[in-house]
């Protein structure tokens, strides 16, 4: 049994948090990883910067922006996350990001290395699935990592089961259209049917629900028709501008689980 099912044994409703890699500062990466976690935090998903996020709306895409230009890249990242298992044996850890840097790195040796420091699992919201199987199924299983695949309003059910097939972690839900952190206004009718309908498919896999997730009332909605919930962009406005962000990431957290 991997860390991200050990997780959801421990616990009913997670909490998942994202956070960019080299945000605010370019070595803040694993002090906000320990701060978090001790705050409370159960899950931790450390995006890797790309110059164009399209699944991610405009402040994690500001975010993204200022650590570029910090100077982070996936070889300083897993540099920075050579600590993380001695600092933090248990929780689960997962990279998001795109496809397109980790096709330049390689993607074995970018498999390889996640691995060696202790990454659980990867979401990369563009990798077409065709592709995934057919090309990196057996590499991921080779190195232990899992992929998180993400189900839309609009995603078929033939779809859903096929993802929950090919995966041994969790369920990605978008609460609904658009990206990430961006609020528009939703037909919440039609997003409870949209929840209740995946929680009667009877996956074998767990479900957080992400995308426009910013409070501690909108994290305990999720948690009524998932296992859980992530939350990114609300965590990346409270560290934007702190002095201390690792304070300032933990005071978030509790904010949402106290």
């Amino acid at each position: 049994m991997n860390r991200i099912q050990q997780a959801f044994q421990r616990k009913e409703k997670l909490l998942n948090i994202y956070f960019t890699a080299g945000f605010p500062a370019l070595h803040d990466t694993l002090p906000l990883a320990q701060a978090l976690v001790a705050a409370g935090a159960d899950m931790l998903e450390i995006g890797m910067p790309f110059s164009d996020p399209l699944a991610d709306g405009p402040v994690i895409q500001g975010s993204s922006t200022v650590a570029l230009r910090n100077g982070m890249s996936l070889p300083v990242l897993f540099e920075q996350l050579r600590g993380l298992r001695s600092a933090l044996p248990t929780v689960p850890v997962l990279l998001m990001g795109y496809l397109n840097p980790v096709l330049q790195f390689g993607v074995e040796e970018f498999l390889r290395q996640a691995a060696a420091v202790g990454v659980d699992g990867l979401i990369l919201p563009d990798l077409p699935l065709d592709e995934y199987e057919e090309q990196y199924q057996p590499l991921f299983q080779q190195y232990g990592i899992k992929p998180v695949f993400l189900i839309t309003p609009q995603t078929s059910e033939a779809r859903i089961r096929r993802l929950d097939t090919l995966t041994e972690s969790f369920l990605y839900l978008v609460s609904g259209p658009g990206t990430t952190g961006v609020s528009t206004p939703a037909d919440a009718v039609a997003q409870q049917a949209y929840f209740e309908r995946i929680a009667g498919l009877g996956l074998r896999n767990p479900r957080l629900i992400g995308f426009g997730i910013a409070t501690k009332t909108a994290f305990q909605q999720a948690c009524r028709y998932a296992d859980g919930a992530i939350i990114g962009s609300a965590l990346i406005q409270a560290i934007a501008e702190a002095d201390d962000a690792p304070a300032a990431a933990a005071c978030f957290v509790r904010s949402i689980i106290q």
